[in-house]
């Protein structure tokens, strides 16, 4: 495996009853706090009354940033810094899913820079400090909840880009399953193909000697594909709700990738084209990794073999190894499909009048992917396949 050294700094609250911590934990880093969150489903759930009842027993100081957008806009996160700055924030407290705390992120760095936070996310800059950051999680998916990635849209441009800092690590995180329940059908589905892409994309990757590693990411996809089926059929129940929660989390907090450096150039691509038609994350993730496996499959195909026998219940006797490589590739692909995503770029009604422009935005900075290197030809061919 390759060298590496482990940082993860975050605080993490799980389990059932825990949302009764939240103001225990704000305290510690001030009274004047903005409150972030989404489209308003906190407040049918109840969730947002709680919250701000909570805090304002206690004597906090909340403003609120409320509407942020399933692909968080620049703009948002901008008026969120002039919020911070204007009202003397102390602490930034994301409740929502991944976009929120996305959003969260760039404006707890933003408050302590005084240029545009646009230069950090294009890393032209690197900050050197940031508001606290604590999070109320609502949705299972992106893991950013104990991580340091954020991605940023940046609408007038059609960017959309991921970066990290080692100062947007949340410094604590709540995850009570109650939080979930009240998650639709369809963004629990979302939910759970983030997640188990997200494993997928460290899954390939070219380190040697990965044993532990190999079998932690291959339980996480295991447990996701034992478990989403009875809660799909069960959306109320916590015990389903909670075991998705932790396998999110697991997904990207770092220890899928100790030792090793994940390919990625999926996540990138569906960037490209979430930026153009701003469709959900997962749901283009969904439709492009298949066609991103077959695409490399002389890459390092023991890779994808490996997955197809050991997580995906392809039978290897008598086969090649493109054949199990391919038949596993049609069971991911089926599973995901059974769940309720998407299969092709259609069903966004995407044709091939913007994969030119898309490709162009996903390699502008050079060819990508750590398993395999992608160049813009290479994107053009994996899009028009998904169409």
């Amino acid at each position: 495996m390759n060298l590496f050294t482990f940082y993860n700094p975050t605080k993490l609250v799980f389990g059932k009853g825990q949302n009764a911590k939240i103001v225990k934990e704000v305290e510690n880093y001030g009274k004047k706090v903005l409150l972030v969150y989404g489209g308003g489903s906190i407040k049918q759930n109840g969730l947002y009354e709680f919250v701000t009842g909570q805090l304002s027993e206690a004597g906090l100081q909340l403003t609120e940033l409320a509407g942020v957008e399933p692909n968080p806009r620049l703009t948002t996160v901008k008026k969120g810094i002039e919020l911070c700055r204007k009202n003397e924030i102390e602490l930034v407290l994301a409740v929502g899913g991944g976009s929120v705390i996305d959003a969260s992120k760039a404006i707890a760095v933003g408050a302590k820079y005084e240029g545009d936070i646009w230069e950090v996310i294009t890393k032209k800059v690197q900050p050197v400090n940031a508001l606290p950051l604590g999070t109320v999680l609502t949705l299972a998916a992106t893991g950013s909840e104990m991580n340091s990635g954020s991605v940023i849209t940046n609408w007038e441009i059609n960017e959309k880009l991921g970066w990290s800092s080692p100062f947007s690590f949340p410094k604590f995180s709540i995850l009570d399953p109650k939080n979930t329940v009240s998650v639709p059908k369809d963004q629990t589905v979302y939910g759970m193909v983030d997640m188990m892409s997200h494993v997928v994309e460290a899954y390939f990757h070219k380190a040697e000697n990965t044993a532990l590693q190999d079998r932690i990411m291959e339980s996480i996809l295991l447990t996701v594909m034992e478990t989403a089926p009875k809660l799909l059929e069960d959306l109320d129940n916590e015990e389903h709700r909670e075991t998705i929660l932790y396998c999110g989390t697991m997904a990207l907090n770092g220890i899928t990738q100790m030792g090793l450096r994940g390919d990625w150039a999926t996540h990138n691509m569906e960037h490209a084209v979430s930026a153009v038609y701003d469709i959900p994350h997962a749901g283009g993730l969904a439709i492009l990794f298949p066609h991103w496996l077959r695409y490399t499959l002389n890459e390092r195909i023991s890779r994808h073999v490996q997955l197809a026998t050991r997580v995906l219940g392809v039978d290897p006797i008598d086969k090649t190894d493109q054949e199990i490589a391919l038949e596993g590739i049609e069971a991911l692909s089926a599973f995901w499909t059974s769940l309720g995503a998407p299969t092709r770029l259609a069903d966004y009604n995407i044709d091939e009048s913007q994969v030119e422009k898309m490709a162009e935005l996903a390699s502008n900075r050079g060819e990508f992917g750590n398993f395999k290197s992608l160049t813009k030809e290479d994107v053009v061919n994996i899009l028009t396949a998904a169409l």
